[in-house]
């Protein structure tokens, strides 16, 4: 019964490629580019969404290519996420439900119309279908360089390798990767933008090419409306058209209050009165401090496994100058009260350290986050406690 179950799925697998391979789209087939707008439910929605649509009446055809679909059931979905190592795949989807979708959640939906040739239609369309196939459909995923909007632009490379020219006068400013992600999610997910602020480091602070600008929908979007493409006609703008299919509505914008600027000025406020308290009573907080810098000592160790465990753009990352791994194995020692004149001398540099972080924030290479103010002011003033009290 097994084989005869295999036997039969792999016979309607044949056939099902062979009866794609065998269509021909008609002459009034079209082929869009389509951009979904900045959603604001979950952090990843935050950039905009890209996609194929390819319809065709005469065939029944009108399907969606998302290069954005994973699968949490992959092995070692959360782990190869951060290490960079995650699969993303190319999904055929009902264009209907697809759109639907975006417009229930009121995402602003745009397409244009790729200025194609019927072979270039029809040549174009065979490469996504072999594309979508379950044995080519995964790929590598990157965060600024290859995904679901950097696809479009690299599948019509990869098809028109000879035709398609990008012009980009359309750009002009100078922004790094860091300040492009800022734009769409500083304000909506203020702790998201945060988190990335802290994992990734310097790389997403080189001034981004207009080429790599493309990694957000909207700019693939005003890539392609400013681009050309060689046809049998001649060179041709890309897109013939463009197309509004839903317009998001005016909507309250629900502001996050409890942001990290305003937790870690109240944490330097807690810092400041637990210092005040300590000087007054002659007393100090041990506890406090253990805590505090074995956190701060964890949260190091996982950036460093970050630099040195991933293939993305979590290197050479500035925070820490402040979450020091070292700050693990000197808690440990004064916990045990060894070695006070190195825990002295150790302590006294590391509210130095925050002082000069401070001093030179403006001149480092790679932008840290604002919120890390009154944070790196905290650190300093418990640093200098602990040196009090060794």
């Amino acid at each position: 019964m097994k084989m005869r179950l295999l036997l039969n799925a792999t016979i309607f697998t044949v056939l099902a490629n062979c009866s794609i391979a065998q269509i021909k789209l008609s002459e009034n087939a079209v082929i869009t580019a389509m951009t979904m707008g900045p959603g604001k439910q979950q952090l990843y929605e935050g950039f905009g969404h890209s996609a194929f649509h390819v319809s065709d009446r005469q065939n029944g055809i009108d399907w969606v290519y998302n290069y954005g679909t994973f699968d949490f059931n992959q092995p070692n979905f959360y782990m190869n996420f951060t290490r960079g190592y995650l699969l993303y795949k190319l999904a055929k989807q009902d264009y209907q439900r697809f759109r639907d979708a975006y417009a229930y959640f009121n995402r602003a939906i745009q397409e244009q119309v790729l200025n194609l040739s019927q072979p270039q239609k029809q040549k174009l369309f065979e490469f996504l279908e072999n594309n979508a196939r379950p044995e080519n459909s995964n790929y590598l995923y990157d965060y600024f360089y290859d995904n679901c909007a950097t696809k479009l632009r690299d599948v019509l490379e990869e098809v028109f390798p000879d035709s398609i020219r990008f012009d980009d006068s359309h750009i002009t400013t100078d922004y790094t990767i860091r300040q492009l992600v800022d734009i769409y999610i500083e304000d909506k997910f203020p702790w998201g933008d945060f988190g990335i602020d802290l994992a990734l480091g310097l790389p997403m602070d080189k001034t981004a090419s207009p080429y790599e600008y493309m990694f957000l929908p909207d700019y693939i979007h005003s890539a392609f409306a400013n681009a050309s493409i060689k046809t049998d006609s001649g060179e041709l703008p890309l897109v013939a058209r463009a197309l509004h299919i839903y317009e998001s509505r005016p909507e309250i914008e629900e502001r996050v209050f409890f942001t990290p600027e305003i937790a870690f000025w109240l944490l330097l406020v807690l810092v400041l009165i637990s210092c005040w308290w300590e000087i007054r009573s002659r007393k100090y907080l041990k506890i406090f401090d253990v805590v505090f810098f074995s956190t701060l000592g964890l949260l190091g160790s996982f950036l460093v496994f970050l630099w040195v465990g991933t293939d993305h753009a979590s290197s050479s990352n500035y925070n820490l100058l402040w979450a020091i791994p070292l700050h693990l194995p000197m808690i440990i020692l004064f916990m045990l009260k060894k070695y006070p004149d190195l825990l002295r001398r150790y302590f006294l540099t590391t509210c130095i350290m925050m002082v000069l972080v401070l001093a030179f924030w403006v001149v480092l290479p790679q932008q840290l986050h604002y919120s890390l103010v009154p944070f790196l002011l905290a650190i300093s003033a418990r640093a200098f406690m602990v040196y009090r009290a060794v």
